[in-house]
């Protein structure tokens, strides 16, 4: 047997094993793509005062997150429902922010000192409140200008009354209701300056029965239109029993008094819900105070019910324009307060630092607001 030709040809082979292996060491390895369901979601949660389904103010907020979801499957929602405001609130959005919720959206305007008072104490994640105007380094406020809204509802609902008496339920005596107040009589007396606007308050967000039965008293005193600033569509439901209008809000109400509802004020949060947490994604986001305008599309009015006029209609569209044009705003001069004293004059425009402190009714309107 030749030994020097096999250790020859074993020295050659271990040789080629050598190139071999180094070779596959020299090679990068070649990344397997993560799948998009497998990787890490970014948690965002909301506090609701009130349930999901009580056809007003939580559940446009929840048609929102609901949106949100549809246009980012990375994101993983966790609601509150039926939240007190106050200390019950804090201790809500301390465990949301204890489970990793990176973004937490809270919606009334009594978490705003529990939002900030939490947010204290968690500076890595993004507290959004909604109607407050209270800020920090990682909480930021948020809000639409729904005042728009009401006042063309004030148009139709001008144009619809024949007793000149139109019902509003109110809920709290706070600077956002008595600014919608105000829009929307202004939006009344465009069309018909007879009318008047009978204010009766509520204090309540959410009491079906209490805000029906004021419905009925305001119908009762001649009101043949009712309005709203509720969170239930007990006062529509009211004018439905009664034959008479009613005015939507939060979200189109048509569907609980169909034979009653003109349109209704509608919030639009989706889109704004998409473009926040896509800035906390991308490192953009900012403590703002947003006020959206209609020209957003976050405020607008539902569809029309049958019995509204073509007439009306085109009123509603002209003042539309103006607004989405941005060329005239509700509270241009001259506005007067219910004893006649003029309180913006003509050409000027009332700021939004006066329309977030409204502690006074305008000129046909008809009620008073409660001494604190």
């Amino acid at each position: 047997m030749n030994f020097k030709r096999r250790g020859s040809a074993l020295i050659t082979l271990l040789v080629s094993l050598m190139l071999i292996i180094s070779g596959c060491g020299a090679k990068t390895p070649t990344a397997t793509p993560v799948p998009e369901a497998a990787k890490e979601k970014i948690k965002v949660a909301f506090v609701y005062v009130g349930p999901v389904g009580d056809a007003g103010w939580t559940t446009s907020h929840d048609a929102g997150r609901k949106y949100l979801v549809e246009k980012m499957p990375n994101v993983e929602t966790t609601i509150m429902e039926s939240v007190p405001e106050g200390a019950d609130a804090e201790r809500v959005i301390t465990q949301l922010a204890e489970k990793g919720n990176k973004i937490i959206f809270t919606t009334s305007f009594g978490y705003m000192d529990p939002t900030i008072n939490v947010a204290k104490k968690y500076p890595n994640v993004t507290f959004m409140h909604n109607s407050g105007y209270k800020t920090a380094d990682n909480v930021g406020t948020y809000f639409g200008r729904m005042y728009q809204a009401r006042y063309l509802t004030g148009i139709v609902a001008g144009k619809t009354t024949k007793t000149n008496t139109i019902g509003y339920v109110a809920a709290f005596p706070i600077p956002e209701v008595i600014r919608g107040i105000n829009a929307f009589t202004q939006g009344v007396l465009s069309v018909n300056p007879a009318a008047k606007v009978k204010v009766i308050w509520t204090n309540t967000w959410y009491d079906p029965a209490a805000e029906k039965d004021a419905g009925k008293s305001l119908l009762a005193a001649g009101a043949d239109v009712l309005a709203q600033h509720q969170d239930t569509p007990g006062p529509i439901q009211a004018a439905e029993e009664a034959g008479k209008f009613g005015i939507g809000y939060n979200t189109d109400m048509a569907k609980m008094a169909p034979k009653a509802v003109l349109t209704s004020a509608v919030w639009n949060w989706g889109p704004f819900y998409v473009k926040t947490v896509q800035s906390v994604i991308d490192k953009t986001w900012k403590n703002d105070q947003y006020w959206g305008p209609i020209s957003d599309g976050i405020v607008d009015l539902a569809p029309y019910g049958p019995m509204v006029t073509d007439d009306t209609k085109k009123l509603v569209a002209d003042a539309k324009a103006k607004l989405m044009a941005k060329s005239w705003d509700v509270f241009t001069g001259p506005i007067k307060d219910q004893a006649g004293v003029v309180k913006v004059p003509a050409g000027q425009v009332m700021s939004d630092k006066d329309m977030l402190a409204f502690d006074w009714f305008v000129q046909g309107v008809d009620g008073k607001i409660p001494a604190k």
